[in-house]
Protein backbone atom coordinates (compact mmCIF):
# COMPACT_ATOMS: atom_id res chain seq x y z
CA UNK A 1 0.00 0.00 0.00
CA UNK A 2 2.91 2.06 0.82
CA UNK A 3 4.53 1.59 -2.28
CA UNK A 4 1.40 2.72 -4.16
CA UNK A 5 0.73 5.58 -2.33
CA UNK A 6 4.48 6.69 -3.42
CA UNK A 7 4.57 5.45 -6.75
CA UNK A 8 1.18 7.72 -6.94
CA UNK A 9 2.60 10.92 -5.28
CA UNK A 10 5.30 10.65 -7.46
CA UNK A 11 3.52 10.53 -10.29
CA UNK A 12 1.38 13.55 -9.19
CA UNK A 13 4.61 15.23 -8.48
CA UNK A 14 5.85 14.94 -12.17
CA UNK A 15 3.20 15.95 -14.00
CA UNK A 16 2.77 19.23 -11.52
CA UNK A 17 6.47 19.30 -12.69
CA UNK A 18 5.77 19.54 -16.11
CA UNK A 19 2.39 21.05 -16.89
CA UNK A 20 2.19 23.92 -18.96
CA UNK A 21 2.09 27.41 -17.27
CA UNK A 22 -0.73 28.86 -15.93
CA UNK A 23 -1.65 31.87 -17.57
CA UNK A 24 -3.47 35.19 -16.69
CA UNK A 25 -4.26 38.09 -19.10
CA UNK A 26 -5.24 41.03 -17.34
CA UNK A 27 -6.83 43.66 -19.56
CA UNK A 28 -7.42 47.38 -18.50
CA UNK A 29 -9.82 49.54 -20.70
CA UNK A 30 -9.15 52.74 -22.03
CA UNK A 31 -5.17 53.29 -20.52
CA UNK A 32 -3.32 55.49 -22.33
CA UNK A 33 0.53 54.29 -23.54
CA UNK A 34 2.08 56.44 -20.83
CA UNK A 35 -0.38 55.59 -17.92
CA UNK A 36 2.06 52.98 -16.01
CA UNK A 37 5.00 54.12 -13.83
CA UNK A 38 7.31 51.81 -15.96
CA UNK A 39 5.73 53.25 -19.19
CA UNK A 40 6.77 56.96 -17.87
CA UNK A 41 3.80 57.90 -15.44
CA UNK A 42 3.56 59.84 -12.37
CA UNK A 43 0.32 57.42 -11.04
CA UNK A 44 1.81 55.08 -8.08
CA UNK A 45 1.64 51.77 -10.21
CA UNK A 46 4.32 49.80 -8.09
CA UNK A 47 2.63 45.93 -8.95
CA UNK A 48 2.77 46.09 -12.64
CA UNK A 49 6.04 48.16 -12.03
CA UNK A 50 7.53 45.35 -10.57
CA UNK A 51 5.81 42.82 -13.15
CA UNK A 52 8.04 44.37 -15.59
CA UNK A 53 10.96 44.52 -13.18
CA UNK A 54 11.08 41.40 -13.40
CA UNK A 55 9.79 40.38 -17.05
CA UNK A 56 9.43 41.84 -20.27
CA UNK A 57 7.71 45.26 -21.65
CA UNK A 58 7.31 46.07 -25.38
CA UNK A 59 7.37 49.04 -26.46
CA UNK A 60 5.59 48.57 -30.03
CA UNK A 61 3.13 46.19 -29.26
CA UNK A 62 -0.72 47.06 -30.46
CA UNK A 63 -4.60 46.91 -30.05
CA UNK A 64 -7.42 47.44 -32.47
CA UNK A 65 -8.13 51.10 -31.14
CA UNK A 66 -11.29 49.76 -29.57
CA UNK A 67 -12.83 47.15 -26.94
CA UNK A 68 -14.94 45.10 -28.45
CA UNK A 69 -12.92 43.94 -31.24
CA UNK A 70 -9.60 43.94 -29.17
CA UNK A 71 -11.48 41.52 -27.06
CA UNK A 72 -12.44 39.24 -29.73
CA UNK A 73 -8.70 39.43 -31.43
CA UNK A 74 -7.15 38.52 -28.17
CA UNK A 75 -9.30 35.62 -27.48
CA UNK A 76 -10.00 34.38 -30.73
CA UNK A 77 -6.44 34.56 -32.53
CA UNK A 78 -8.14 36.54 -35.59
CA UNK A 79 -8.41 40.27 -36.54
CA UNK A 80 -11.81 41.34 -35.57
CA UNK A 81 -13.11 41.84 -39.10
CA UNK A 82 -12.01 38.63 -40.51
CA UNK A 83 -14.89 37.21 -37.61
CA UNK A 84 -17.31 39.76 -38.21
CA UNK A 85 -16.17 41.74 -34.66
CA UNK A 86 -15.52 44.83 -36.46
CA UNK A 87 -17.26 46.51 -39.66
CA UNK A 88 -17.12 44.92 -42.95
CA UNK A 89 -19.13 46.02 -46.15
CA UNK A 90 -22.03 43.60 -46.73
CA UNK A 91 -22.09 41.71 -43.29
CA UNK A 92 -23.91 41.87 -40.09
CA UNK A 93 -20.38 42.98 -38.65
CA UNK A 94 -19.11 45.29 -35.49
CA UNK A 95 -20.17 45.61 -32.23
CA UNK A 96 -23.41 43.65 -32.74
CA UNK A 97 -21.76 40.83 -34.68
CA UNK A 98 -21.32 36.96 -34.29
CA UNK A 99 -18.39 35.03 -34.58
CA UNK A 100 -18.58 32.06 -37.04
CA UNK A 101 -18.44 28.73 -35.84
CA UNK A 102 -15.43 28.32 -36.42
CA UNK A 103 -14.00 31.34 -34.32
CA UNK A 104 -13.83 29.55 -31.39
CA UNK A 105 -12.25 31.15 -27.98
CA UNK A 106 -8.88 30.30 -25.98
CA UNK A 107 -10.81 28.52 -23.03
CA UNK A 108 -11.78 25.96 -25.49
CA UNK A 109 -8.75 25.37 -27.03
CA UNK A 110 -7.19 24.61 -23.94
CA UNK A 111 -9.54 22.43 -22.52
CA UNK A 112 -7.55 19.72 -24.78
CA UNK A 113 -4.65 20.27 -22.41
CA UNK A 114 -6.63 19.56 -19.20
CA UNK A 115 -6.84 23.83 -18.48
CA UNK A 116 -9.08 25.47 -16.29
CA UNK A 117 -10.76 28.98 -17.42
CA UNK A 118 -12.06 31.52 -16.27
CA UNK A 119 -13.38 34.81 -16.52
CA UNK A 120 -13.54 38.11 -14.27
CA UNK A 121 -14.87 41.48 -15.17
CA UNK A 122 -15.58 42.86 -18.92
CA UNK A 123 -16.86 40.49 -21.39
CA UNK A 124 -18.05 42.47 -24.75
CA UNK A 125 -17.42 39.59 -26.45
CA UNK A 126 -20.44 37.95 -28.67
CA UNK A 127 -22.10 34.89 -26.72
CA UNK A 128 -21.78 34.24 -22.60
CA UNK A 129 -18.38 33.21 -21.34
CA UNK A 130 -19.71 29.92 -19.97
CA UNK A 131 -21.05 29.12 -23.34
CA UNK A 132 -17.18 29.99 -24.29
CA UNK A 133 -15.36 27.62 -22.36
CA UNK A 134 -15.08 29.43 -19.41
CA UNK A 135 -15.84 27.41 -16.02
CA UNK A 136 -16.41 30.76 -13.90
CA UNK A 137 -17.58 34.06 -14.96
CA UNK A 138 -18.23 36.86 -13.29
CA UNK A 139 -19.74 39.54 -15.79
CA UNK A 140 -20.03 43.13 -15.48
CA UNK A 141 -23.08 44.12 -17.13
CA UNK A 142 -25.23 47.69 -17.70
CA UNK A 143 -22.92 48.37 -14.61
CA UNK A 144 -20.68 49.51 -16.73
CA UNK A 145 -22.47 52.78 -16.73
CA UNK A 146 -21.60 53.49 -12.76
CA UNK A 147 -18.01 51.86 -11.00
CA UNK A 148 -20.36 52.02 -7.77
CA UNK A 149 -23.24 50.11 -8.73
CA UNK A 150 -23.31 46.50 -9.72
CA UNK A 151 -26.24 46.56 -11.79
CA UNK A 152 -26.80 43.89 -14.23
CA UNK A 153 -23.38 42.09 -13.05
CA UNK A 154 -23.78 38.03 -13.20
CA UNK A 155 -21.85 35.29 -11.79
CA UNK A 156 -21.98 31.87 -13.78
CA UNK A 157 -24.85 33.50 -15.50
CA UNK A 158 -26.88 34.23 -12.32
CA UNK A 159 -27.53 37.91 -11.22
CA UNK A 160 -25.18 39.28 -8.55
CA UNK A 161 -27.03 41.80 -5.65
CA UNK A 162 -26.00 45.34 -5.02
CA UNK A 163 -24.06 45.61 -1.80
CA UNK A 164 -22.84 48.79 -0.16
CA UNK A 165 -19.05 48.52 -0.36
CA UNK A 166 -19.34 47.84 -4.37
CA UNK A 167 -16.58 49.11 -6.76
CA UNK A 168 -15.95 47.30 -10.21
CA UNK A 169 -12.49 46.95 -10.08
CA UNK A 170 -12.30 45.08 -6.51
CA UNK A 171 -15.37 43.44 -7.14
CA UNK A 172 -13.27 41.74 -10.24
CA UNK A 173 -10.29 41.19 -8.18
CA UNK A 174 -12.21 39.45 -6.06
CA UNK A 175 -13.99 37.30 -8.21
CA UNK A 176 -10.66 36.21 -9.70
CA UNK A 177 -9.09 35.39 -5.96
CA UNK A 178 -12.39 33.51 -5.16
CA UNK A 179 -11.84 31.29 -8.41
CA UNK A 180 -7.68 30.73 -7.93
CA UNK A 181 -9.00 29.51 -4.19
CA UNK A 182 -11.04 26.81 -5.72
CA UNK A 183 -8.57 25.81 -7.96
CA UNK A 184 -6.01 25.54 -5.18
CA UNK A 185 -8.59 23.38 -3.51
CA UNK A 186 -9.88 21.11 -5.79
CA UNK A 187 -7.91 21.42 -9.00
CA UNK A 188 -4.31 21.59 -8.17
CA UNK A 189 -3.01 19.39 -10.24
CA UNK A 190 -4.20 21.41 -13.68
CA UNK A 191 -3.52 24.23 -14.93
CA UNK A 192 -5.50 27.45 -15.65
CA UNK A 193 -6.43 30.26 -17.80
CA UNK A 194 -7.77 33.64 -16.26
CA UNK A 195 -8.87 36.83 -18.26
CA UNK A 196 -8.99 39.52 -15.75
CA UNK A 197 -10.76 42.33 -17.53
CA UNK A 198 -10.98 45.55 -15.21
CA UNK A 199 -13.17 48.32 -16.40
CA UNK A 200 -11.04 50.84 -15.04
CA UNK A 201 -9.85 53.16 -16.47
CA UNK A 202 -13.18 53.77 -18.84
CA UNK A 203 -15.30 56.04 -17.89
CA UNK A 204 -17.50 57.15 -15.98
CA UNK A 205 -14.46 58.48 -13.90
CA UNK A 206 -15.28 57.04 -10.50
CA UNK A 207 -12.36 56.23 -7.65
CA UNK A 208 -12.74 56.25 -3.82
CA UNK A 209 -12.47 58.76 -2.46
CA UNK A 210 -8.98 57.78 -0.27
CA UNK A 211 -7.76 57.25 -3.76
CA UNK A 212 -8.52 60.14 -4.91
CA UNK A 213 -7.28 62.61 -2.58
CA UNK A 214 -3.70 61.14 -3.31
CA UNK A 215 -4.11 62.89 -6.50
CA UNK A 216 -5.96 65.69 -6.27
CA UNK A 217 -3.53 68.90 -6.54
CA UNK A 218 -0.94 66.38 -8.76
CA UNK A 219 -2.42 68.25 -12.13
CA UNK A 220 -2.79 71.87 -11.27
CA UNK A 221 0.64 72.81 -14.17
CA UNK A 222 -2.28 71.05 -16.61
CA UNK A 223 -1.61 68.38 -19.65
CA UNK A 224 1.06 70.17 -21.62
CA UNK A 225 3.52 70.03 -18.48
CA UNK A 226 2.11 66.63 -17.65
CA UNK A 227 2.83 65.88 -21.38
CA UNK A 228 6.64 67.09 -21.44
CA UNK A 229 7.29 65.21 -17.98
CA UNK A 230 5.96 61.41 -19.27
CA UNK A 231 7.95 62.26 -22.63
CA UNK A 232 11.02 62.86 -20.31
CA UNK A 233 10.65 59.67 -18.55
CA UNK A 234 9.92 57.72 -21.93
CA UNK A 235 13.36 59.31 -22.96
CA UNK A 236 15.07 57.97 -19.91
CA UNK A 237 13.48 54.95 -20.01
CA UNK A 238 14.68 54.13 -23.65
CA UNK A 239 10.84 53.09 -24.21
CA UNK A 240 10.85 55.81 -27.15
CA UNK A 241 13.03 58.29 -29.07
CA UNK A 242 10.40 59.72 -31.49
CA UNK A 243 9.98 63.18 -31.03
CA UNK A 244 7.08 64.84 -29.74
CA UNK A 245 4.06 65.75 -31.57
CA UNK A 246 2.10 69.05 -30.58
CA UNK A 247 -1.38 68.14 -29.46
CA UNK A 248 -4.19 68.56 -31.90
CA UNK A 249 -6.10 71.27 -30.68
CA UNK A 250 -8.54 71.31 -33.66
CA UNK A 251 -9.31 67.57 -32.82
CA UNK A 252 -12.06 66.99 -30.23
CA UNK A 253 -13.68 63.30 -29.15
CA UNK A 254 -14.89 61.18 -32.05
CA UNK A 255 -18.71 61.59 -30.88
CA UNK A 256 -20.37 64.84 -30.50
CA UNK A 257 -22.67 65.39 -27.66
CA UNK A 258 -23.95 68.82 -27.58
CA UNK A 259 -26.38 68.10 -24.50
CA UNK A 260 -23.70 66.26 -22.48
CA UNK A 261 -21.15 69.82 -22.57
CA UNK A 262 -24.48 71.21 -21.05
CA UNK A 263 -25.10 69.45 -18.38
CA UNK A 264 -21.34 68.92 -17.36
CA UNK A 265 -21.05 72.89 -17.42
CA UNK A 266 -18.49 75.78 -18.10
CA UNK A 267 -15.31 73.97 -16.72
CA UNK A 268 -15.77 71.09 -19.58
CA UNK A 269 -13.48 71.70 -22.79
CA UNK A 270 -13.91 69.49 -25.93
CA UNK A 271 -10.60 70.44 -27.55
CA UNK A 272 -6.83 70.08 -25.93
CA UNK A 273 -6.38 73.71 -25.81
CA UNK A 274 -3.38 74.78 -24.61
CA UNK A 275 -3.63 74.70 -20.53
CA UNK A 276 -2.94 79.13 -20.58
CA UNK A 277 -6.13 79.58 -22.39
CA UNK A 278 -8.19 78.40 -20.24
CA UNK A 279 -9.77 79.82 -17.64
CA UNK A 280 -9.35 79.33 -14.06
CA UNK A 281 -12.82 77.05 -13.49
CA UNK A 282 -11.51 74.68 -16.40
CA UNK A 283 -8.82 74.65 -15.17
CA UNK A 284 -9.99 73.63 -11.49
CA UNK A 285 -12.73 70.88 -13.13
CA UNK A 286 -10.08 69.59 -15.74
CA UNK A 287 -7.33 68.72 -13.03
CA UNK A 288 -10.08 67.63 -11.09
CA UNK A 289 -10.80 65.03 -13.66
CA UNK A 290 -7.52 63.63 -14.32
CA UNK A 291 -7.20 63.23 -10.24
CA UNK A 292 -9.63 60.68 -10.84
CA UNK A 293 -8.14 58.91 -13.80
CA UNK A 294 -5.04 58.47 -12.15
CA UNK A 295 -6.94 56.91 -8.83
CA UNK A 296 -8.62 54.30 -10.93
CA UNK A 297 -5.06 53.63 -12.24
CA UNK A 298 -3.93 53.42 -8.94
CA UNK A 299 -6.85 51.25 -7.80
CA UNK A 300 -6.88 48.97 -10.01
CA UNK A 301 -3.05 48.18 -9.47
CA UNK A 302 -3.70 47.86 -5.78
CA UNK A 303 -6.55 45.29 -7.03
CA UNK A 304 -3.52 43.42 -8.83
CA UNK A 305 -1.48 43.24 -5.98
CA UNK A 306 -3.78 41.22 -4.51
CA UNK A 307 -4.37 38.59 -6.86
CA UNK A 308 -0.35 38.06 -7.34
CA UNK A 309 -0.43 37.82 -3.81
CA UNK A 310 -3.34 35.03 -3.87
CA UNK A 311 -0.79 33.48 -6.92
CA UNK A 312 2.04 33.36 -4.28
CA UNK A 313 0.07 31.76 -1.73
CA UNK A 314 -0.67 29.24 -4.27
CA UNK A 315 3.38 28.71 -5.05
CA UNK A 316 1.89 29.65 -8.52
CA UNK A 317 3.80 32.67 -9.03
CA UNK A 318 6.80 31.40 -10.77
CA UNK A 319 4.77 29.09 -13.15
CA UNK A 320 1.87 31.75 -14.37
CA UNK A 321 2.88 33.67 -17.17
CA UNK A 322 1.17 37.25 -16.78
CA UNK A 323 0.14 39.43 -19.12
CA UNK A 324 -0.65 43.12 -18.99
CA UNK A 325 -2.09 45.17 -21.96
CA UNK A 326 -5.11 47.59 -22.81
CA UNK A 327 -7.77 47.29 -25.27
CA UNK A 328 -6.70 50.66 -26.64
CA UNK A 329 -5.25 54.01 -26.12
CA UNK A 330 -7.09 56.75 -23.43
CA UNK A 331 -10.46 58.10 -24.70
CA UNK A 332 -11.05 61.66 -25.87
CA UNK A 333 -14.66 61.23 -25.59
CA UNK A 334 -17.17 63.23 -23.33
CA UNK A 335 -20.35 62.08 -23.02
CA UNK A 336 -23.49 61.91 -20.01
CA UNK A 337 -25.39 58.91 -19.67
CA UNK A 338 -26.75 56.34 -16.85
CA UNK A 339 -27.85 58.02 -14.12
CA UNK A 340 -26.56 61.54 -14.94
CA UNK A 341 -23.67 63.93 -14.09
CA UNK A 342 -24.59 65.91 -10.51
CA UNK A 343 -22.32 68.92 -10.78
CA UNK A 344 -22.63 69.94 -6.89
CA UNK A 345 -21.11 66.61 -5.84
CA UNK A 346 -17.87 65.33 -5.42
CA UNK A 347 -15.60 64.37 -8.83
CA UNK A 348 -15.18 60.74 -9.10
CA UNK A 349 -18.25 60.03 -6.82
CA UNK A 350 -21.31 58.17 -7.98
CA UNK A 351 -23.38 60.43 -8.41
CA UNK A 352 -20.84 61.64 -11.31
CA UNK A 353 -20.29 61.28 -15.24
CA UNK A 354 -16.65 62.74 -16.35
CA UNK A 355 -14.71 61.53 -18.95
CA UNK A 356 -11.18 62.12 -19.60
CA UNK A 357 -11.70 64.17 -22.68
CA UNK A 358 -8.62 64.88 -25.51
CA UNK A 359 -6.30 67.37 -23.26
CA UNK A 360 -6.15 64.94 -20.91
CA UNK A 361 -6.18 61.48 -23.55
CA UNK A 362 -3.45 63.54 -25.49
CA UNK A 363 -1.05 63.14 -22.04
CA UNK A 364 -2.18 59.74 -21.61
CA UNK A 365 -1.22 58.61 -25.11
CA UNK A 366 2.28 60.56 -24.77
CA UNK A 367 4.39 60.29 -27.19
CA UNK A 368 1.72 59.61 -29.76
CA UNK A 369 -0.95 61.40 -31.81
CA UNK A 370 -4.73 60.84 -31.53
CA UNK A 371 -7.08 58.54 -28.93
CA UNK A 372 -9.04 55.59 -28.58
CA UNK A 373 -11.33 54.87 -32.39
CA UNK A 374 -8.07 56.21 -34.37
CA UNK A 375 -5.62 54.24 -35.74
CA UNK A 376 -2.85 56.49 -35.28
CA UNK A 377 -0.10 55.80 -33.08
CA UNK A 378 -1.86 57.18 -29.99
CA UNK A 379 -5.57 54.84 -30.73
CA UNK A 380 -3.79 51.65 -31.21
CA UNK A 381 -0.11 51.57 -28.61
CA UNK A 382 -0.93 49.65 -25.67
CA UNK A 383 1.87 49.06 -23.09
CA UNK A 384 2.30 45.15 -22.88
CA UNK A 385 4.12 43.16 -19.90
CA UNK A 386 4.63 39.66 -19.72
CA UNK A 387 6.09 38.17 -16.44
CA UNK A 388 6.73 34.38 -15.80
CA UNK A 389 9.86 34.12 -13.29
CA UNK A 390 10.29 30.25 -14.47
CA UNK A 391 9.64 31.06 -18.86
CA UNK A 392 11.90 34.49 -19.45
CA UNK A 393 15.35 34.66 -18.54
CA UNK A 394 15.34 38.38 -20.13
CA UNK A 395 13.98 39.50 -16.82
CA UNK A 396 13.99 44.00 -17.17
CA UNK A 397 14.21 43.75 -20.87
CA UNK A 398 12.53 45.78 -23.89
CA UNK A 399 11.47 44.47 -26.92
CA UNK A 400 10.93 46.86 -30.11
CA UNK A 401 9.42 44.48 -32.04
CA UNK A 402 5.96 45.02 -33.13
CA UNK A 403 3.35 42.60 -31.51
CA UNK A 404 -0.52 42.86 -31.38
CA UNK A 405 -3.32 41.05 -29.90
CA UNK A 406 -3.66 38.94 -32.49
CA UNK A 407 -0.38 37.12 -31.16
CA UNK A 408 -1.47 36.30 -27.53
CA UNK A 409 -3.48 32.82 -28.84
CA UNK A 410 -0.88 31.66 -30.81
CA UNK A 411 1.62 32.43 -27.66
CA UNK A 412 -0.97 30.57 -25.48
CA UNK A 413 -1.20 27.29 -27.21
CA UNK A 414 2.54 26.84 -28.18
CA UNK A 415 3.10 27.37 -24.42
CA UNK A 416 0.50 25.38 -23.74
CA UNK A 417 1.12 22.63 -26.09
CA UNK A 418 -1.95 22.96 -27.59
CA UNK A 419 -3.61 23.36 -31.54
CA UNK A 420 -6.03 25.78 -33.12
CA UNK A 421 -9.38 24.07 -34.07
CA UNK A 422 -9.75 23.51 -38.05
CA UNK A 423 -11.16 26.44 -39.37
CA UNK A 424 -10.58 28.44 -42.98
CA UNK A 425 -7.08 29.42 -42.13
CA UNK A 426 -4.87 29.42 -38.83
CA UNK A 427 -4.87 32.10 -36.80
CA UNK A 428 -3.35 35.18 -37.74
CA UNK A 429 -0.88 36.01 -34.96
CA UNK A 430 2.87 35.21 -34.47
CA UNK A 431 3.85 33.38 -31.06
CA UNK A 432 6.07 36.11 -29.12
CA UNK A 433 7.50 32.93 -27.40
CA UNK A 434 11.11 33.99 -28.99
CA UNK A 435 10.92 37.37 -27.60
CA UNK A 436 10.87 35.76 -24.06
CA UNK A 437 14.68 34.55 -24.84
CA UNK A 438 17.80 36.65 -24.54
CA UNK A 439 18.24 38.96 -26.75
CA UNK A 440 14.81 36.88 -28.83
CA UNK A 441 12.76 38.59 -31.11
CA UNK A 442 8.99 38.27 -33.24
CA UNK A 443 9.05 39.34 -36.89
CA UNK A 444 5.54 40.36 -38.60
CA UNK A 445 4.89 40.34 -42.41
CA UNK A 446 2.34 43.17 -42.01
CA UNK A 447 0.42 44.22 -39.00
CA UNK A 448 -3.48 45.75 -39.81
CA UNK A 449 -6.37 48.18 -38.77
CA UNK A 450 -9.46 49.45 -39.68
CA UNK A 451 -12.01 50.98 -36.99
CA UNK A 452 -14.80 53.64 -37.73
CA UNK A 453 -13.30 53.72 -41.27
CA UNK A 454 -9.81 54.93 -40.01
CA UNK A 455 -7.14 52.80 -41.54
CA UNK A 456 -3.99 51.47 -41.31
CA UNK A 457 -1.41 49.18 -42.39
CA UNK A 458 2.47 48.65 -40.92
CA UNK A 459 5.17 46.47 -42.83
CA UNK A 460 8.37 46.64 -41.51
CA UNK A 461 8.85 50.32 -39.98
CA UNK A 462 6.85 51.98 -42.27
CA UNK A 463 2.79 52.82 -41.76
CA UNK A 464 0.10 53.94 -44.19
CA UNK A 465 -2.82 55.49 -41.93
CA UNK A 466 -5.80 57.57 -42.64
CA UNK A 467 -8.50 59.13 -40.58
CA UNK A 468 -11.65 58.19 -42.16
CA UNK A 469 -12.94 56.69 -45.47
CA UNK A 470 -12.75 59.83 -47.46
CA UNK A 471 -9.37 61.07 -45.93
CA UNK A 472 -6.10 61.16 -47.68
CA UNK A 473 -3.34 58.10 -47.08
CA UNK A 474 0.10 59.32 -44.99
CA UNK A 475 3.02 57.57 -44.59
CA UNK A 476 5.39 57.60 -41.52
CA UNK A 477 8.69 55.82 -41.08
CA UNK A 478 8.37 54.67 -37.33
CA UNK A 479 11.71 54.09 -36.25
CA UNK A 480 12.16 57.86 -36.52
CA UNK A 481 8.94 59.45 -36.16
CA UNK A 482 6.46 56.93 -34.07
CA UNK A 483 4.73 60.43 -33.31
CA UNK A 484 3.82 60.87 -36.78
CA UNK A 485 4.80 64.25 -37.47
CA UNK A 486 6.13 63.86 -40.93
CA UNK A 487 3.79 62.43 -43.84
CA UNK A 488 6.01 61.08 -46.40
CA UNK A 489 3.43 60.23 -48.75
CA UNK A 490 3.82 63.25 -51.30
CA UNK A 491 7.75 62.17 -51.25
CA UNK A 492 7.56 58.71 -50.91
CA UNK A 493 4.22 57.26 -53.57
CA UNK A 494 5.64 54.28 -54.71
CA UNK A 495 5.89 53.14 -50.96
CA UNK A 496 2.73 54.49 -50.17
CA UNK A 497 1.22 53.05 -52.83
CA UNK A 498 2.57 49.36 -52.09
CA UNK A 499 1.24 49.36 -48.47
CA UNK A 500 -2.07 50.53 -49.46
CA UNK A 501 -2.20 47.34 -52.43
CA UNK A 502 -1.31 45.38 -49.08
CA UNK A 503 -4.48 47.17 -46.27
CA UNK A 504 -6.79 46.42 -49.56
CA UNK A 505 -5.51 43.23 -49.96
CA UNK A 506 -6.09 41.72 -46.71
CA UNK A 507 -9.42 44.12 -46.24
CA UNK A 508 -10.77 41.38 -49.08
CA UNK A 509 -8.98 38.68 -47.39
CA UNK A 510 -10.47 39.67 -44.06
CA UNK A 511 -14.13 40.74 -45.49
CA UNK A 512 -14.41 36.62 -47.47
CA UNK A 513 -13.52 34.96 -44.43
CA UNK A 514 -16.94 37.48 -42.80
CA UNK A 515 -18.94 36.47 -45.46
CA UNK A 516 -18.29 32.79 -45.55
CA UNK A 517 -21.79 31.86 -43.60
CA UNK A 518 -23.37 35.06 -42.95
CA UNK A 519 -26.46 36.52 -43.95
CA UNK A 520 -26.54 39.43 -45.85
CA UNK A 521 -26.45 42.84 -44.02
CA UNK A 522 -27.42 46.24 -45.41
CA UNK A 523 -25.30 47.94 -47.56
CA UNK A 524 -23.11 50.62 -46.65
CA UNK A 525 -20.11 52.16 -46.18
CA UNK A 526 -17.73 50.24 -43.95
CA UNK A 527 -16.70 51.33 -40.83
CA UNK A 528 -19.62 54.60 -40.62
CA UNK A 529 -19.85 55.96 -37.01
CA UNK A 530 -22.53 55.36 -35.00
CA UNK A 531 -23.03 58.25 -32.50
CA UNK A 532 -23.62 56.93 -28.89
CA UNK A 533 -21.50 53.93 -30.35
CA UNK A 534 -22.01 51.02 -27.46
CA UNK A 535 -18.66 50.59 -25.49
Amino acid sequence: MRILLALVLAFTITRAADRPPNVIFIMADDLGFSDLGCYGSEIATPNLDGLAKDGLRFTQFYNTARCWPSRSVLLSGYYAQAIRRDTVEGVQSGGKGVRPAWARLLPEMLKTQGYRSYHSGKWHVDGKPMECGFDHSYEIGGGQNNHFKAGGNTEDGVQVPQTDDYYSSTATAEHAIKCLKEHAEKYADRPFFHYLAFIAPHFPLHAPAEDVAKYRERYKDGWNALQAERYKRLLDLRIVTNPLPAMEREVGPPYAFPDAMTKLGAGEINRPLPWTELTSEQRDFQAAKMAVHAAMIDRMDQEIGRVLAQLKAMGQLDNTIVFFASDNGASAEIMVRGSGHDPSAAPGSAQTFLCLGPGWSSSSNTPFRRHKTWVHEGGISTPLIVHWPKGIAARGELRANPGHLVDIVPTVLELAGAKAPDSPMPPHGKSLVPAFAKDGAVKHDFLWWQHEGNRAVRMGDMKLVAAGTDAAWELYDLTKDRGETKNLAASQPDKARELEQVWTRHYEEFRALALKDAPPAAPGKPGKKRKGADE
